[in-house]
């Protein structure tokens, strides 16, 4: 469900484009208001969503998802710690969801160049960099090993 914006709604203060990770959203320099440039291209991610302290970015639906046709109408309350979904369909139903919001606080995850450098045998380990760390996993995460697959048709 890509992203669109209420342009009566937007005041132009650029959350959305700082945070999104597919460089979509832009401000127009006309009338200073934030638009989707690209939504075949969103990756559907709602960083900009959670970010808008205006709630004027709403999501539109596949037709797959809400055959029906509807509305989805996205909350961030602050106050409470989470982000609400309501869909309402054209027949009336209405679904609501409601999850908590997990995002860090800006600047709390060290840049790419804070962190060592990988070590050589770090390049034939199946982990990514600095994944056990990041995870908080202190016995280690499993790993694959060629003795313990079996080989053949399940």
């Amino acid at each position: 469900m890509p992203t669109f914006v209420y342009m009566t709604r937007c005041d132009g203060c650029g959350h959305c484009v700082d945070i999104c990770p597919s460089d979509i959203m832009h401000i127009d320099r006309t009338y200073r208001r934030a638009y989707n440039l690209e939504p075949n291209m969103c990756w559907e991610c709602y960083s900009c969503v959670k970010a808008c302290p205006q709630d004027a970015i709403d999501c539109r639906g596949y037709a797959d998802f809400a055959p029906l046709g509807h509305s989805v109408r996205v909350l961030r309350e602050e106050e409470k710690g989470t982000v609400s979904w309501r869909i309402r369909f054209r027949d009336g139903r209405e679904k609501n969801f409601e999850s908590p919001i997990r995002t860090t606080p800006w600047g709390s995850i060290p840049a790419p160049q804070e962190l060592a450098p990988p070590r050589p045998e770090d390049f034939s380990n199946q982990l990514l960099a600095h994944e056990p760390d990041s995870l908080r996993v202190d016995a280690g995460l499993p790993t694959l090993h060629k003795d313990r697959l079996k080989q053949g048709v399940a």
